[in-house]
């Protein structure tokens, strides 16, 4: 299921690189859930859980002001603008992975930074790295660790991040 989610999250990638190049270009037709859905047909098989894809995909443009309100000082020297739209996006994804709870902080963070590895370029998983870490303290998130979905046992005790496959 890992592996699933991890594609999932780059069909996402993927698609809102997708998104916001077709809307910057005045593309009036460019709508989130239609490029989802193209993107994720030839992997729906493999992929399993689209819901997954599409929730990502419309809640970061549902809630992009926010985010971006959000993201620009924890990278004050650095416009969000003048960040490659590639590193945009996955900083876009992981904040709102975080916020949402989807999935426990440290995956969120580490999978953006596998994806900043595939799709950024040299320097990109330490910046995204250091935004979303900087991200999970300011934002007061890093003290609700046993608050995300899926992250305790039927004892309510966390379990160890090394031990989860999201």
């Amino acid at each position: 299921m890992a592996s699933n989610r991890h594609l999932g999250r780059i069909i996402a990638l993927q698609s809102l690189y997708e998104y916001e190049f077709r809307a910057k270009a005045g593309d009036a037709t460019a709508e989130i859930k239609t490029i989802i859905a193209k993107n994720i047909e030839p992997y729906s098989k493999a992929l399993g859980d689209t819901e997954f894809v599409f929730s990502i995909g419309q809640g970061v443009i549902q809630n992009q002001a926010k985010l971006d309100r959000e993201l620009q000082p924890l990278a004050p020297e650095w416009p969000l603008d003048t960040i490659a739209a590639i590193d945009r996006n996955i900083l876009r994804i992981g904040l709102y992975e975080l916020e949402t709870r989807m999935v426990p902080p440290k995956v969120v963070i580490n999978e953006a930074v596998e994806l900043a590895k595939s799709f950024g370029s040299d320097n990109s998983s330490k910046f995204i790295n250091g935004v979303l870490g900087t991200a999970y303290k300011q934002l007061g998130l890093s003290n609700e660790e046993g608050e995300h979905e899926g992250t305790k046992t039927r004892t309510g005790s966390p379990v160890p991040s090394d031990q989860k496959t999201n």
